[in-house]
């Protein structure tokens, strides 16, 4: 399974793209919005995580043209006082979010849970 993962913090990106690998996942990792746009736009992927929190191009228009590519399920990270991050993900259709900091244990739960929702549509 192909995971695109755009998150701005280098630390955080590598510890979650080594769980993510480690759980038999393939991860590529886009530093900011512009970045993980010139993914989306050169391959597909299973599932996209994107930190709500990005510089250059936000989280919310990575999110519309990747919708204008299809529907590949997105997951969003968001902290714990972003409701209105939360809110505003679900009313554009997010696939899921989950709340900074969290366990790897906890991310790979929630990837496989929304790749496994996304195989049932």
């Amino acid at each position: 399974m192909q995971v695109l993962l755009v998150e701005d913090q280098p630390q955080l990106a590598q510890r979650m793209a080594q769980g993510l690998s480690e759980a038999g996942f393939t991860v590529e990792v886009a530093a900011n919005g512009m970045a993980g746009l010139r993914f989306v736009e050169s391959a597909e992927y299973d599932l996209v995580i994107l930190d709500v929190m990005l510089p250059g191009l936000n989280a919310w228009k990575l999110q519309q043209a990747i919708r204008q590519k299809g529907d590949t399920p997105m997951l969003f990270l968001t902290t714990p006082d972003g409701i209105e991050d939360r809110l505003r993900g679900l009313e554009l259709h997010e696939d899921d979010y989950l709340l900074k900091p969290f366990e790897d244990k906890a991310l790979v739960a929630r990837v496989r849970k929304v790749l496994k929702r996304d195989r049932g549509r």
